[in-house]
């Protein structure tokens, strides 16, 4: 299986179901050229996974939404649930063994923990929009000690 493009508009349903492996890449960057053929045999030797490139050139909000600041980064998901992030190119090994490390991931454990994660992020959320409705108050001082503001 080759490697396809995905779009902001193609992601969501691309990245829901088994294992996503994203490339995002430029054409002007040489590492990204170097990464490319590593990337495209692994797509041939993995018929079982779904390999996808995004040029961050022509996908600026797709690469911004996943705050691409150096390429290429590597990113994967299993089952709709981003498991791996990294810049760098990595030579063919380095690339076998993370794919082999996410297919031997334990999902339902996995999911516990992103469910978790989720759950703190929107908490903390919460309680930073509670602070910042919070009103002001003045400058009261309690005691004499100047430390004590």
């Amino acid at each position: 299986m080759s490697t396809q493009a995905l779009t902001l508009e193609t992601h969501d349903e691309t990245v829901k179901d088994g294992i996503v492996l994203i490339d995002f890449w430029a054409d002007w960057c040489g590492p990204c050229k170097q990464f490319a053929p590593v990337f495209e045999q692994a797509s041939e030797q993995h018929g079982d996974i779904t390999f996808t490139k995004v040029d961050t050139e022509e996908q600026q909000q797709l690469a911004a939404r996943y705050g691409i600041t150096s390429i290429p980064t590597l990113v994967a998901y299993r089952d709709g649930i981003p498991v791996f992030g990294q810049p760098g190119a990595l030579p063919g090994p380095a690339l076998e063994d993370l794919i082999q490390q996410v297919k031997s991931l334990d999902m339902d454990q996995v999911k516990q923990q992103y469910a978790q994660a989720l759950e703190a992020q929107q908490q903390q959320a919460q309680e930073q929009a509670q602070q910042q409705s919070a009103p002001q108050r003045q400058g009261v001082r309690a005691g004499t000690d100047p430390a004590a503001f």
